[in-house]
């Protein structure tokens, strides 16, 4: 098979399989606003960050000792024998604690998060549920990155699906079969990472497998050297998180609630769009990363550039989409019928989602100087574009342009951040191939 028609083999895989992880957080909204309205809908937002802390762990881990993996199965695979049990059971152990500190605190975490007397006792009860998903989710998302790149994208594509189309069911029973709306919402979420590791777990039937499972203590050096190697990606969700979190003070200072549950929308929406350019950036990750290993440097540009014309043309078509029909889907979510919420949610969405073609870009950026082993260019974007431009932007805009700046914080920061980042890529390709 061609390293072209490979990356496709790759992309469609991971883009169906976060396609439908992310439709899975689409419906679950809409659930929520049928059921609790536009304060649901806020305090999702409000919470909305604790989910991007136990992802970004999940990903610090299992993207990091992925590409070690990738970089070593070849060459050197008595090195990567046990790094998989150890990143495992290290996370689980890390989200359990982390479960108990927050049942503990749950009172000062949502103060914390920004929730008010309206909000406050249903953010509570959501987050002490769905704190219990920590775990989970962080083991979750090492498996899914390594049996990705142990060679099996389709089963990481049907535990996606498998685990998305089930747990819909499940949460359409807990909210409007049992009556319990936000708390189970809350419960559902338990489900979802659950029943997506039962499906990774018929990997052990691969054929061609290299992951093993040991009982063994983790090291720490083998967690720090993941790590390194993950910290762009996770930086990159948790930049998610620390977004979400000054979008919302920041409109509760110029606005209300229901600008917060207009970004929520917005917010929502991006999840999905961004699902699609990551599925992208993870279909090329673990090929760029092999032909890395392999010394095969003419195939790991061809990855990169069969990437970015897939990328921007997937781009192209969700911006389209979006400003074509911006007003029937903002309604789909306003269920109580909110004039309020439209009328923020239909300036803010044509002004934030100008950044599609570039935050795209940057995920695809960002993993692939992570696969061929240049971590420290992939942290420093990721830290420029989740934190050092993007908070300053959006108190800076917000000053100057009211709401509209705050939405338009997003694509002048993506924007910025794909210029440094072409001339990154240009330079590390420029020394490969010399």
């Amino acid at each position: 098979m061609s390293i072209t028609k490979e990356v496709r083999h790759y992309v469609v895989r991971n883009v169906v399989a976060t396609l439908g992880m992310s439709m899975y957080v689409i419906i679950d909204t809409l659930f929520i606003s049928i059921a609790a309205g536009a304060l649901g809908l806020t305090t999702l937002n409000l919470v909305l960050p604790l989910f991007n802390v136990f992802n970004g762990t999940g990903l610090l881990l299992g993207v990091g000792g992925a590409t070690i993996f990738s970089l070593n199965k070849v060459m050197h695979p008595e090195r990567i024998k046990s790094l998989f049990s150890q990143l495992v059971i290290f996370a689980f152990s890390f989200g359990l604690i982390l479960a108990i500190l927050l049942n503990i605190f749950a009172t000062p975490v949502v103060n914390f998060l920004g929730a008010d007397d309206a909000t406050r006792q249903m953010a509570i009860v959501y987050l002490r549920i769905i704190s219990w998903s920590g775990p989970l989710y962080m083991v979750n998302y090492i498996a899914i990155n390594f049996i990705r790149n142990d060679g099996n994208p389709t089963l990481t594509m049907k535990a996606t699906l498998t685990e998305t189309l089930s747990v819909i069911l499940i949460d359409w029973f807990f909210i409007f079969g049992m009556g319990l709306k936000l708390e189970g919402a809350a419960l559902a979420v338990l489900f979802s990472p659950a029943i997506s590791l039962v499906v990774l777990s018929f990997h052990r039937k691969f054929a061609g497998r290299q992951l093993e499972w040991h009982w063994v203590v983790p090291h720490l050096r083998n967690i720090w050297r993941s790590a390194r190697l993950g910290v762009a990606s996770a930086l990159n969700e948790l930049s998610t998180g620390v977004s979400i979190y000054f979008f919302n003070h920041v409109l509760l200072q110029l606005a209300n609630n229901y600008a917060v549950a207009a970004y929520g929308v917005i917010s929502n929406i991006a999840i999905v769009v961004l699902a699609i350019a990551n599925g992208v950036a993870l279909g090329v990750q673990p090929l760029a990363s092999r032909e890395f290993g392999k010394h095969e440097y003419k195939n790991v540009s061809t990855t990169l550039k069969n990437g970015m014309i897939i990328t921007l043309f997937l781009a192209t078509i969700s911006f389209i989409i979006l400003i074509t029909f911006k007003h029937p889907i903002i309604e789909v979510f306003n269920t109580s019928h909110s004039g309020q919420l439209l009328a923020y949610a239909s300036v803010g969405l044509p002004i934030y989602f100008t950044s599609v073609f570039f935050s795209a870009l940057n995920l695809l950026f960002i993993l692939f100087l992570t696969a061929i082993g240049s971590a420290r260019a992939s942290f420093s974007l990721s830290i420029l574009r989740g934190y050092i431009i993007l908070l300053p932007a959006i108190f800076i805009l917000a000053k100057v342009a009211g709401i509209n700046g705050v939405w338009a914080a997003v694509p002048f920061t993506e924007f910025v951040i794909t210029c440094i980042g072409v001339i990154i890529i240009y330079q590390r390709l420029k020394k490969l191939n010399n």
